[in-house]
């Protein structure tokens, strides 16, 4: 199922954010860029290392306009109890979503339904709603918040510079495209 460039669904969900519950809806996201990092389950693997990762990073995808959403299908309760037991996950200052009832996962295409746990995948949110980039991958392969960086600079640039399109590996500051007859074949 193809995702680019459609609007995230309507949702509510119960949260965990730096020691206080809260809800967390559709309106609360509009407005800014979002990052939704899914994950299949507190208490694991691969998905502390990236969620301490992303935490590393936190204050520089802040500064980007962006807010960072991590989803489980785990309870907000579960997600308390992992940050309070764990130093990685007790970095983590943005909120971890409870999708408890499978909602979001589903509404994203990321949802196991023969394990009622979300895969390990990654949307980038405009401030509009619209999802501008998707990543999904396997079990156990993890996930890079310096690149989920990379690919956020570059959708900000190309929301702001729609007649220029950013190459492989751009990085901010490097040079762009402008997209025309004369490159076709050139490059």
């Amino acid at each position: 199922m193809n995702l680019m460039n459609t609007e995230i669904s309507e949702f509510s969900l119960d949260s965990f954010k730096d020691g206080e519950f809260l809800k967390i809806s559709k309106s609360d996201v509009l407005g800014k860029w979002a990052i939704f990092v899914f994950y299949p389950a507190d208490f694991t693997f691969v998905c502390p290392t990236e969620l301490g990762d992303i935490a590393d990073h936190y204050d520089e995808i802040q500064s980007l306009d962006a807010e960072v959403y991590g989803v489980s299908t785990d309870s907000h309760f579960c997600h308390k109890a992992w940050w309070d037991s764990s130093d990685t996950i007790n970095k983590v200052k943005y909120a971890l979503m409870s999708d408890n009832l499978f909602a979001l996962s589903e509404s994203f295409g990321v949802l196991r339904p023969d394990e009622g746990r979300a895969n390990r995948a990654t949307f980038i949110v405009d401030p509009d709603g619209v999802i501008q980039a998707y990543e999904l991958t396997a079990e156990g392969i993890g996930r890079d918040a310096e690149d989920l960086i990379r690919k956020l600079k570059a959708a900000r640039y190309v929301r702001a510079h729609p007649d220029e399109v950013c190459p492989a590996k751009w990085k901010e500051g490097e040079e762009t495209l402008a997209p025309s007859l004369d490159l076709v074949g050139k490059i």
